[in-house]
């Protein structure tokens, strides 16, 4: 059994999450954590609640893939070790 095409993919999905969360950490970085209240910080508020949303997007997709990278190693590692399984038994 060959699942080397399936741990091509799987580290090509963890290289994605990596990326990711290197791109969420980029964004994060340009956020301003100081609080504006007064009216004529207004397009900075706006710029701030955009900002957010787009981190809050990032982080949604990131949970998402980081579940299915998770899924999918544990899916691809069951596989190997009941061939493994499979295979000890023959070998008698």
């Amino acid at each position: 059994m060959n699942l080397i095409p399936y741990v091509v993919s799987w580290a090509v999905l963890g290289i994605v999450v990596l990326a990711l969360a290197i791109y969420r950490s980029a964004v994060a970085g340009h956020e301003d954590d100081s609080l504006h209240v007064m009216a004529g910080e207004a397009p900075i508020i706006v710029q701030q609640q955009k900002l957010g949303r787009k981190i809050e997007h990032i982080e949604i997709w990131g949970k998402i893939l980081t579940a299915l990278l998770v899924a999918y190693g544990l899916v691809l590692a069951g596989i190997y070790l009941y061939h493994a399984w499979l295979l000890s038994g023959s070998i008698q």
